[in-house]
């Protein structure tokens, strides 16, 4: 017996051990097919933009106005009828807003230099590191050109398109991702629970319908929330910041209150840019040192209110995310879509976090991705 025993032994240990290596093989394999596929994916992302921006910004829009639409059929108005009204209203509102601060941004623009020479000038005393700097790269440029000018060196020279055909490409171009989106985020809110159905008619067995259908309407519900009513907050915040702008006798008050509620979508980015921005404007309009930082002192103010007090109280820390990942996710949309991709970072973020949070496999990004440390279970 004991024979028998020590003859099979010695037999079953190579058996589990190339057991063990097949699942390793298995193992190995899927993660190299998980990094090819999220490699092929940004690949799309990054070459498809022109098609892939307009799609996301119409899910996000149609998320956004998911809530109204639902309360108004709850009234007895179709979705169809408040999905048109709603999608025009923004249309409208947003080409208006569009049209009240080109003017503005123009004038700004054309007296750019004027504005720079005045901003040094009330920047003197900081001048010095700066100007040393300046000379420097003037003699490296002033090297450059003596060299290039010697005999048997070519300089080369790269042909660039025109200012003239850069623009229409680029409103063309603008004015069909704005096309794109109105008119899926449309369909997108006329169609109602049909996409849900579909999604639970692709299960066959009751309990995985119910769950399926839980996890969809919990998911929608979530993020439709969360982006209304960070719309709303980012609303606020710049209505505020153009009247107090205004109230304190600044240039084009309303522009940087649009900006202002537009950056707000680019967490601690977004509310340095307008406060710079805002100072620099301030420095040169107003001859006061002490009067002039009250406008960016007045920002400050507000975005301290708004991201310390205002959005946690009505949002709630649940949906916060941490700092890490948000510098991550805007500097990777940046690269990939520019400053609609920077804008869109957070939400997207947003997005990913709460589908991750139903769902137990997924529960381990969830939780890396969030603000808050989870309970331990």
């Amino acid at each position: 017996m004991s024979s028998d025993t020590r003859s099979v032994e010695p037999a079953a240990a190579p058996g589990g051990h190339g057991l063990a290596a097949q699942f390793a093989d298995l193992r190995l394999m899927r993660s190299l097919l998980v990094g090819m596929f999220i490699l092929a994916m940004i690949y799309a992302l990054y070459f498809a933009r022109d098609f892939f921006m307009p799609v996301v910004l119409a899910f996000l829009l149609a998320l956004t106005l998911t809530p109204i639409v639902r309360f108004l059929r709850k009234r007895g108005i179709p979705e169809a009828v408040s999905a048109t009204a709603l999608v025009l209203v923004s249309l409208i509102g947003g080409t208006i807003a569009g049209y009240a601060v080109s003017g503005p941004i123009m004038e700004l623009i054309e007296t750019a230099p004027e504005i720079g020479v005045k901003l040094q000038d009330r920047l003197e005393e900081i001048r010095h590191p700066i100007d040393t700097v300046l000379q420097l790269s003037r003699q490296v440029e002033k090297a450059t050109d003596t060299a290039a000018q010697e005999p048997g060196v070519q300089r080369v020279v790269v042909a660039q398109p025109g200012i003239i055909s850069q623009a229409a490409g680029n409103l063309i171009s603008g004015g069909t991702t704005i096309a794109i989106t109105v008119v899926l985020s449309l369909f997108l809110l006329a169609s109602g629970p049909m996409f849900y159905e579909k999604i639970v008619q692709s299960f066959t067995r009751l309990s995985e319908k119910k769950r399926a259908l839980r996890v969809v309407y919990d998911v929608e519900r979530e993020i439709s929330r969360y982006l209304l009513t960070v719309a709303l907050i980012n609303g606020g915040l710049g209505l505020v910041i153009g009247l107090g702008l205004w109230a304190l006798g600044m240039p084009n008050p309303f522009v940087f209150g649009i900006a202002a509620a537009l950056l707000n979508f680019l967490p601690y980015v977004g509310a340095l840019i307008t406060i710079l921005a805002v100072a620099a404007i301030s420095l040169v309009t107003f001859d006061g040192f002490g009067y002039a930082l009250l406008a960016p002192a007045f920002v400050i103010l507000c975005n301290v209110v708004e991201g310390q007090m205002v959005t946690p109280l009505i949002v709630g820390r649940r949906l916060e995310i941490n700092a890490v990942s948000i510098f991550i996710a805007v500097a990777f949309w940046s690269w990939l879509w520019g400053f609609v991709g920077a804008l869109i970072a957070v939400p997207l973020l947003v997005v990913i976090k709460v589908f991750c949070d139903h769902f137990d496999s997924l529960k381990h990004v969830g939780n890396f991705l969030s603000a808050q440390q989870s309970d331990p279970e």
